[in-house]
């Protein structure tokens, strides 16, 4: 072996091995359990990023231990269309040109989309092969692909048969910047910093006066019963150009008199309603509230039950229409400002205060969004909701922490109808089509009153005519599906579903053998098997942030059109943050690239970083010299592999026959915790709790084998030992094999040469040792252990670095025995040599553990009672340090506050401090 591990040769090589021999290729197998997970399609505009790279590790670390474990293990690649996210890569590449899509029109704008797609839509799964991911690559699927495009129309249509999709025209969320819809979950909520505005709207009292309010100070009011103004406070003033009411709350005397008054909107000079609704809150502002029917969701809603007029201010770009009067032409915010101005000048703006308001933003180009009444289409979800709500309900669903359930149920009790039509070129065309001669030549403008389907025609096939006509004027549906509407379908349309020959999912034909309708009906017949062994998938790993958007609508999607659901566990793991606990993200500049870590540090050290880090749904906080940890314990291992090999020859390398009388005490202790090692791993794998397998298998290796075995083994230099070394090596190789894929193939290669074998991915797990050792036997051998340990602090508290000897007794004969048989291997690592017994010497220095007493001769130090003195100093020291970290525990506002990983640090200095103390206060002199 090389005297040093080299990541990228190793990885080129052996990526290229298992590719070549179809390792990661999954099929039927009658006498294998299926085990499968479905990839989340990554975008096409994506590059592999620290996301991503935990994410997708996560998912080979599963798939490799189940494939060891004996199970016929998929895990479906892939990629998502991300309509806007690609629209907006494409526009951009337009505008450098100096062109808009709009001025080569739809069909030349999407030929340039797909030719993106093939230069760089594969880019990203590329990128994942450099992780060591395992993927069953021959069946990568994209989302816009044939066969999936004909199962989203297939989808479409079937919800719209059963009255589960609709058209309407209501308040919707809209991305002025992408100018298009967005769902609720596309437009997530960010607190920023605004102002609350009150504004004058004129009143006048109509038929007998009546009392002004009680307390209201203006002069002119004293001359008539009714006050001049009321006051409306907003934090969207240009909104009320669109104004068609005021509103109060019934309960609020304050306001009674304005049911018989006229309230004049400002500027525009409309007369506004007033309506009397429970919606308005008291507390808000003055208590009266500006009614926008056409720009907020909620004034949409009383609008409907107060019959109230929608008037619409603004152009889909956010510039005010011709409706804002003098406003026209401006962009919304500077509108704003301009109408302020005015009013100002009027005085008609009576103050404004800051105020901290929640404004929903694009997901993707993050501008803020415009609430507007606009004609889309729609899912009615709450008839789908119910039996997903179910599913989990009844654990058919799991969910890895599990407080994402009561998240999940929350949500799918309150869910609201999903907008699924997009106002963009890129995506799934909706499968509708308008009959212009039915519908009066409006075609898709037209807003379809309720339960009219007339002229409108929803297909998976493009019709030839009308079929209430007989026209053929027909015309489709501009607007496209909502990127989710697609990937809500990826646990089964990867498959091949609904498995009909006109919506099969292409494959080639066997080489020399003409496409026919045979070959299509063989491919449809496997993809229906394959399916059926395979669905329901096993596990979901994902991130929080898409459990509304993604997971929540795959299991309806599963339950409504297959029965079952998509899959029976959901592991969520946490965001991944920089050091300091922000989020990574390209705009903060605190990114780490995963790429350039795998460059630096090896894919395996990446990925067994990321693992140590990724505990139970927590987030991880990474910073780079987090990978050394898996880069150090990769060349650990690789420097064990090379003493172990330059100790046994190669006829030697294979796995032993155990016997118990030829093992020696350091054996069964090794072998034991090599039992324990396996059935935590094994556990630790099957319950997701990845950080504890990395965990438990870098104590063995680095504190247990090569600490202490490796280091037994150059003094007990018997035949048996090499074999056991070997074994133990082999096992931990494909314990760790999921984890660290390159290296462990490497090594294991390096082991098993002399034989004619496969591949580490496909060797065994690693079963029970049927050798037990007895318990008396492994108290005897961390006797021994903690001797060695106490040995080695004495002579280091004393500042003793040399051989020296050392009396060790016991009053415990059996272990005074064990000393004796073990007696070479325990002053070998202790440096120091043994004699067993008290000592004779006048003046010593002693110390004790619960097992053994130690002493030595003065003599052997120089100047003793200056080292006695210091460590009197050393343990007055260490008492304040205690007590200062023990005052911060005690701080209740410091544990609450504090990051988690500070109070753990302080708790575990409290030990280490509080160990130190009590071993040096054992030390007599004498």
């Amino acid at each position: 072996m090389q005297s040093q591990y080299e990541p990228k040769k190793t990885e080129e090589k052996w990526y290229s091995f298992w590719q070549e021999k179809s390792l990661f290729d999954a099929k039927i197998n009658p006498k294998k359990k299926p085990y499968c997970i479905v990839i989340p399609p990554p975008n096409i505009t994506g590059i592999l990023h620290m996301g991503h790279a935990l994410n997708n590790t996560i998912q080979d670390v599963l798939i490799r231990y189940k494939r060891m474990k004996g199970y016929e293990s998929l895990w479906m690649p892939g990629t998502d269309h991300a309509g806007i996210a690609t629209q907006n890569v494409v526009e951009r590449s337009l505008a450098q040109e100096g062109l808009r899509k709009e001025d080569i029109g739809r069909d030349k704008f999407l030929e340039r989309l797909w030719g993106w797609t093939d230069e760089y839509g594969s880019t990203i799964i590329n990128q994942l092969k450099k992780l060591g991911t395992s993927c069953d690559f021959k069946r990568t699927r994209f989302t816009m692909d044939e066969g999936y495009s004909e199962a989203v129309k297939e989808v479409f249509v079937r919800l719209y048969e059963k009255g589960l999709i609709y058209k309407g025209n209501y308040i919707i969320n809209w991305c002025p910047r992408c100018k298009t819809a967005l769902a609720d979950e596309e437009a997530p909520h960010k607190e920023i910093d605004g102002w609350l505005y009150y504004i004058k709207y004129p009143v006048k009292a109509q038929g007998r006066p009546v009392k002004p309010p009680r307390g209201q100070a203006a002069s002119k009011v004293t001359k008539s019963p009714v006050p001049d103004y009321i006051v409306v406070a907003t934090t969207r003033p240009e909104t009320m150009l669109g104004d068609t009411a005021v509103a109060i709350n019934p309960k609020d005397k304050r306001y009674k008199f304005l049911k018989n008054c006229e309230v004049t909107l400002p500027i525009i000079e409309r007369n506004l309603k007033v309506v009397e609704d429970n919606m308005v809150e008291v507390s808000f502002g003055t208590g009266v509230v500006k009614v926008t029917p056409a720009h907020d969701k909620n004034d949409y809603l009383m609008a409907r039950k107060h019959d109230l007029e929608f008037v619409n201010i603004m152009r889909d770009d956010a510039v005010l229409n011709e409706n804002a009067a003098e406003f026209a032409g401006m962009d919304r915010f500077e509108g704003r400002q301009a109408l302020l101005e005015v009013l100002q000048a009027k005085g008609l703006l009576d103050k404004k205060e800051p105020y901290k308001l929640s404004a929903g933003h694009c997901y993707r180009c993050h501008t803020i969004i415009e609430p507007r009444l606009s004609t889309q289409w729609f899912v009615r979800m709450k008839p789908l909701a119910k039996p997903a709500i179910k599913a989990v309900r009844d654990n058919k669903v799991r969910f890895y922490p599990q407080r994402w359930r009561k998240v999940y149920l929350n949500w799918m009790q309150n869910i609201e109808d999903w907008c699924i039509s997009r106002q963009i070129w890129w995506g799934h065309r909706l499968p509708v089509y308008y009959c212009n001669n039915c519908l009066g030549q409006t075609g898709s403008k037209s807003q379809i009153p309720k339960g009219n389907k007339k002229g409108v025609i929803v297909s998976g096939i493009r019709p030839e005519k009308c079929p209430e006509c007989g026209s053929k004027k027909l015309v489709q549906e501009e607007d496209v599906l909502d990127t989710w509407f697609s990937s809500w379908l990826w646990p089964f349309a990867t498959f091949g579903w609904p498995f009909n020959e006109s919506q099969s999912h292409p494959v080639k034909p066997p080489q020399g053998q003409a496409a026919s309708k045979v070959t299509k009906s063989q491919d449809i017949k496997r993809q229906r098997e394959e399916f059926n062994y395979f669905y329901p998938t096993d596990v979901l790993v994902t991130a929080s942030e898409i459990l509304f958007f993604w997971v929540a609508r795959m299991i309806m999607a599963g339950l409504q059109f297959i029965g079952k659901v998509p899959f029976k566990d959901v592991l969520i793991h946490g965001t991944v943050r920089d050091i300091r606990g922000v989020k990574m993200s390209k705009s903060l500049g605190n990114v780490i690239d995963p790429l350039e870590i795998i460059d630096k540090f090896g894919a395996d050290a990446l990925r067994f970083s990321l693992m140590l880090l990724v505990s139970s749904g927590q987030d991880a906080y990474l910073s780079e010299e987090k990978f050394l940890v898996g880069r150090n314990f990769a060349n650990k291992l690789w420097n064990a592999t090379r003493y172990i090999l330059s100790r046994v020859p190669r006829t030697a390398c294979r796995v032993p026959r155990l016997n118990r009388k030829d093992l020696s005490l350091a054996d069964k202790w090794i072998l034991s915790e090599l039992n324990i090692l396996i059935k935590e791993t094994t556990s630790n794998f099957e319950k997701f709790r990845m950080d504890e397998v990395a965990k438990s298998i870098y104590d063995f290796f680095w504190h247990k084998l090569c600490d202490w075995y490796i280091e037994i083994s150059k003094v007990e230099k018997d035949k048996n030992k090499e074999n056991l070394l070997i074994f133990v090596l082999d096992t931990v190789l494909r314990l760790l094999h999921p984890v660290m894929p390159f290296i462990t193939e490497e090594v294991w290669q390096k082991i098993n040469s002399s034989k004619k074998q496969g591949s580490l991915m496909v060797s065994e797990w690693p079963a029970g040792l049927k050798i037990k050792a007895l318990k008396s036997e492994i108290d005897s051998f961390l006797a021994l252990k903690e001797l060695i340990i106490s040995l080695r602090s004495f002579k280091k508290d004393l500042g003793l670095y040399e051989r020296i000897e050392m009396m060790v007794g016991s009053g415990d004969k059996r272990r005074s025995r064990v000393l004796k048989d073990n007696l070479e291997w325990v002053s070998f690592l202790a440096r120091a040599n043994i004699v067993i017994g008290k000592t004779s010497c006048k003046e010593s220095i002693s110390t004790a553990n619960k097992d053994f007493d130690i002493s030595l001769s003065r003599e052997f130090i120089k100047d003793a009672d200056i080292h006695k003195r210091k460590i009197e100093k050393k343990i007055e020291e260490l008492s304040g340090v205690i007590t200062s970290q023990k005052n911060k525990l005690s701080n209740s506002s410091f544990v609450k506050k504090a990051p988690q990983e500070v109070v753990s640090g302080v708790r575990e200095k409290v030990k280490v401090c509080l160990d130190e103390r009590e071993r040096l206060k054992r030390i007599r002199w004498s």
